[in-house]
């Protein structure tokens, strides 16, 4: 596929992920449309104005067998990036969203015999639940969700499931999967529909578990999850950041603009067809060594508010071992400083930013997501 030109899908083309893959499409040559929903939580305004001119805009539902079938005519490549992501407790809506229209998908290429050469599938990293840790006494392993009476008494790190000693974590690769809330589950069963049909039904596919990604176009109306929109947001309005448990629960942040060139590379990458790729920053940083990142971008010294709260079905640490991408050629070659920097810099330049962070927080609290420390 290297070199040719094709005509592709970009399903969620108007979010985060998906507008700065079109934009690398279309500068790569490639005839791109885009299938977007523009949901009005992410989108309360219709379609963002960074969409380009140059790409066809389909608005329509890709769980809607019309809608998605429609925008799959002369199609050469599809990346799935639409997905649903949040902490609130509306189950079916992750399955529906997430896994659902990667099964109708798929039988859409079947069912109409579509020339469909390769399907590109945003997975996430939360799959791997807690991931893998490594214990004195029994080498790697991977521990459970930590108990709710565990999170009340705020004791953080989690233990050996065998000794129930200490353990550190450590990169974790591909192999390892242990979804433990509604969205990782969600998402490993985007993986397992799609990577098994493409199999089975000889579609080419590659699915991409993202670290968290970041940059500008992140939709700061949507601020459920997401480090970098959330802290930003606190110190545009100048508030106080606030971290759950003691903040240091350890990330990977990604550069958007590493991840479209992952996504634009496995697209001409026929060994990885069928496979699991993490795509990943490469350094671990504290949720507080990232709100300090945040703090310097803008010129501010800014103290995080630690409250003692937590997330209901958050991991401690996660942190994607990228060797295989490596191996492709591939390497992060931005900081979480240049992803926050931008996305500041987007911020600043919106003609309205909505304080939602209180609404936010008061929400989850109603709905049980974010819980406190006894004592």
């Amino acid at each position: 596929m290297a070199g040719n030109k094709k005509n592709c899908l970009v399903i969620g083309g108007a979010g985060f992920i998906g507008s700065h893959t079109v934009d690398a499409l279309l500068k790569a040559g490639h005839t791109v449309s885009i299938l977007d929903s523009l949901q009005t939580r992410v989108h309360p305004h219709g379609k963002p104005g960074y969409i380009s001119d140059h790409a066809e805009f389909i608005q329509g539902d890709a769980c809607s067998a019309s809608d998605l079938l429609s925008a799959l005519k002369g199609v050469d490549c599809v990346f799935h990036l639409a997905a649903y992501q949040d902490y609130l407790p509306d189950f079916s809506t992750f399955i529906h969203v997430n896994a659902e229209s990667t099964a109708l998908l798929y039988e859409l290429i079947v069912e109409h015999h579509l020339a469909v050469e390769k399907v590109v599938v945003a997975s996430s990293q939360a799959v791997y639940g807690e991931g893998c840790y490594t214990c004195e006494s029994h080498a790697d392993v991977y521990p459970d969700i930590r108990s709710e009476d565990q999170l009340m008494r705020g004791i953080w790190e989690p233990v050996c499931p065998s000794c129930e000693g200490e353990i550190d974590w450590r990169a974790t690769d591909e192999e390892t999967v242990n979804p433990k809330n509604q969205y990782a589950i969600s998402k490993y069963a985007q993986e397992m529909i799609a990577l098994t049909l493409g199999k089975r039904y000889r579609i080419p596919t590659v699915a991409l578990r993202y670290s968290i990604v970041q940059g500008p176009r992140q939709s700061f109306y949507n601020a459920y999850s997401g480090a970098c929109r959330i802290f930003c947001l606190s110190l545009y309005f100048d508030q106080v950041p606030i971290l759950y448990e003691d903040g240091a629960q350890l990330r990977d942040y990604v550069n958007i603009h590493d991840v479209v060139a992952a996504n634009l590379l496995v697209l001409s990458s026929p060994e990885v067809d069928y496979q699991v790729i993490n795509v990943g920053g490469g350094k671990a940083y504290s949720v507080a060594e990232f709100v300090a990142i945040v703090a310097d971008v803008y010129g501010k010294d800014s103290s995080p508010r630690i409250p003692g709260s937590y997330r209901f079905g958050d991991t401690r640490h996660i942190v994607s071992d990228i060797s295989k991408l490596k191996g492709l050629g591939w390497s992060p070659t931005r900081t979480p400083k240049h992803s926050v920097t931008e996305y500041v810099e987007w911020l600043r330049a919106q003609q309205s930013v909505e304080d939602i962070l209180e609404y936010v927080e008061n929400h989850m609290k109603k709905l049980n997501v974010v819980r406190q420390v006894n004592g």
